[in-house]
Parts: structure tokens; C-alpha cells; sequence
């Protein structure tokens, strides 16, 4: 699998497999079309999860794994995503406030983010950075 994502890299000559957010290939826009608007170029999150599977393959799984966060809150409203940023800073939140950002999380289906934030957590309530 890993030489075959490699093979298909999105924008390696195979934007074909690119989609816009309401489903155009990628291939079929110009930046002087009216339907490039800023919310159209958007990055999926399938185009996400396709670097990923190229960074994996590279060998680069630190990118790959943020890729794949990246993927799953594609679909969050961006005020959420602020707002979970904003905890994430030190002594900005408490753990019980980080563990109900992370159920929130899980119930937007982004499991991966969900356990990122579980760990900055366990690493912030080691280092005396929670709120």
C-alpha cells in the first residue's frame, strides 16, 4: 500500500482525485471560475488522509499523524477548533475541562484528536500547566 500511495500522491499529475468539499474534481477548477470560492478550495478531509497515506509512506509518521487530526477536524465548525486551541494552551484549562473537550471530540468522530488532547492532559497536569 505504502508505493502505491507514493504512486497516487493528489498533486503528483493525479488531481483527479481531489474533490472540492461539494464534490467537483479538482481538475475541473480555474481560479478565474466562480465556483473557486474560498470555502470550495477548502482541504478535505479525503485530501487529508491522502497525504497521510504519502507521508506514511515516506516515512514521515509524525506528519502523517497530524495529517490525520487534521482530516478529522476538517468537519469541525472552525469556532470549535478556536475554542479546543484556546484550551489547549498552558493553564488555560483544567483536566476535567481537556476530558470534556476530548468526549466532545469523540463525538464528533475525531477519535485520533480526542486522545491528543487526553495525552496533552496527562503531560500538562505532569508539569503543573493546568489551570
Amino acid at each position: 500500500m505504502a508505493e502505491d500511495a507514493v504512486t497516487r500522491y493528489p498533486f503528483g499529475g493525479r488531481r483527479d482525485l481531489l474533490r472540492t468539499p461539494s464534490g467537483l474534481r479538482l481538475d475541473e477548477l480555474t481560479l478565474d471560475d466562480p465556483r473557486a470560492t474560498s470555502d470550495e478550495l477548502r482541504a478535505t478531509p479525503e485530501a487529508l488522509r491522502l497525504q497521510a497515506d504519502v507521508a506514511d509512506a515516506c516515512g514521515r509518521a509524525p506528519l502523517a499523524a497530524n495529517l490525520r487530526r487534521a482530516a478529522e477536524l476538517a468537519s469541525v465548525p472552525h469556532d470549535v477548533v478556536l475554542e479546543i486551541y484556546t484550551a489547549l494552551r498552558p493553564r488555560r484549562a483544567t483536566a476535567d475541562e481537556l476530558e470534556a473537550w476530548a468526549r466532545r471530540l469523540e463525538e464528533e468522530g475525531a477519535v485520533l484528536t480526542a486522545a491528543f488532547v487526553r495525552e496533552a492532559a496527562e503531560v500538562y497536569a505532569a508539569r503543573g500547566l493546568l489551570a
